[in-house]
């Protein structure tokens, strides 16, 4: 029986018609669940390298978040922490935070003494700022809101943190280190972070608020990272923002607890990005790019050993993902975890994952220095033609005439 079914005549004779007539209905079910399965995955690569073409004549624009809080948490200066990035990466593009914990300590009484130095500092180094406004911005507990709210009701502190973003905006909109605004962190995550308002609702109320106090600077809202699917409620920002992490502790099975790698291509996000523009017509930016460990049990870092620190972050690692980065083809990219670059150079006395960084920074910033030149040379050649044709033609008119 072997024989006959490996036989060359055998094969032959072999139809898919035939095939599909010889099937039970377990092996019909796994053969079209297969083509459909292969059908989307070739959908999805294929707006991936599309999208990846269409971006690649972009400039890359590397930037990192800065927050001063933790850089006290691990317990490095601030002010010397942005100060090196700026002048030592050379990073050209931050993202800061306003948080309202700090900046409204009790009601109406606003301290903007952190967030003035840093916008200071990033118009002395001719940087930009992403600025973080809202109750979500980075870091734990992710919604920051002052002691003095947390008690009233929805009805209240809206339109209370409605009155404190006023107060961000109107203060900054017109710093010339200004580029945009990322509006509520990762809204809708809800696995993560101390939140527990997910009102759409609010979302828009607040996009709407904030388009009509500045309309010079574009609103980017983010999604978290891993999800397939595409955005397509309201409200509809400027741009929208993804955050990238491979490398997490994985806490949540029992006797399971490990490392965890998350097994996503780079160009899994190209399809992200391609899929979103296709639908809305917005560019999508990475605004966090896991740069920094992720520890077990949130376990401090300036209390965790190297050892297990390197587990999931370290120089190799942190050059793969700057590659990783750049591969998805979306060309705006904040890295996440500056700070603790430094605390490892400076606490740590390993230079390691700074120096990687300060390499990939000029790395990026010569590259697009390659691109400009080779964009300038394109213009000057299309005006130089534009020129002789130009030329050419009134010498054939005068000869005519």
């Amino acid at each position: 029986m072997q024989k006959k079914y490996l036989s060359k005549k055998w094969i032959r004779e072999q139809t898919p018609k035939k095939l599909w007539k010889q099937a039970n209905w377990r092996q019909k079910t796994a053969s079209v669940l297969a083509i459909i399965l292969l059908l989307c995955l070739g959908t999805m690569y294929g707006i991936a390298r599309w999208y990846i073409y269409q971006q690649s004549s972009k400039p890359l624009e590397l930037g990192a978040t800065f927050i001063p809080d933790y850089a006290e948490y691990l317990g490095i200066n601030p002010q010397q922490t942005l100060q090196a990035m700026l002048s030592d990466l050379k990073v050209k593009n931050l993202r800061l935070t306003s948080y309202w914990t700090d900046i409204e300590p009790s009601p109406g009484v606003y301290d903007f003494s952190t967030l003035d130095w840093e916008f200071q500092m990033a118009d002395q180094y001719h940087a930009k700022v992403m600025l973080a406004i809202g109750l979500r911005q980075p870091r734990w507990p992710e919604c920051h809101m002052p002691t003095w709210a947390q008690n009233e009701p929805a009805s209240v502190w809206e339109p209370q943190l409605d009155s404190f973003m006023q107060q961000v905006i109107e203060r900054y909109k017109n710093n010339p280190a200004l580029q945009s605004y990322q509006l509520e962190n990762e809204y809708f995550l809800k696995f993560f972070g101390a939140c527990t308002n997910f009102s759409r609702a609010r979302l828009v109320n607040e996009f709407n608020f904030v388009t009509k106090l500045d309309q010079n600077h574009p609103v980017i809202i983010a999604r978290s990272n891993n999800a397939i699917g595409t955005p397509i409620g309201q409200p509809t920002p400027d741009e929208f923002g993804v955050s990238v992490y491979k490398r997490v502790w994985d806490g949540e099975i029992p006797l399971l607890h490990r490392y965890l790698e998350y097994p996503f291509p780079a160009w899994f996000y190209a399809f992200l990005a391609g899929t979103e523009e296709i639908i809305t017509g917005k560019n999508t930016i990475i605004h966090e790019l896991q740069a920094e460990p992720w520890l077990p049990n949130g376990e401090s870092i300036s209390l965790s050993n190297v050892k297990e620190q390197d587990k999931s972050m370290n120089a190799k690692i942190l050059k793969s993902r700057f590659a990783y980065g750049e591969a998805t083809g979306i060309r705006t990219i904040y890295m996440w975890g500056a700070e603790w670059w430094y605390w490892r150079m400076v606490v740590a006395h390993d230079p390691s994952d700074w120096n990687v960084a300060k390499q990939e920074f000029a790395a990026a910033a010569a590259q697009d220095n390659q691109l400009s030149y080779k964009q300038g040379q394109s213009k000057a050649a299309q005006k130089t033609d534009a020129l002789v044709f130009r030329g050419t033609s009134l010498y054939q008119s005068a000869k005519i005439l």
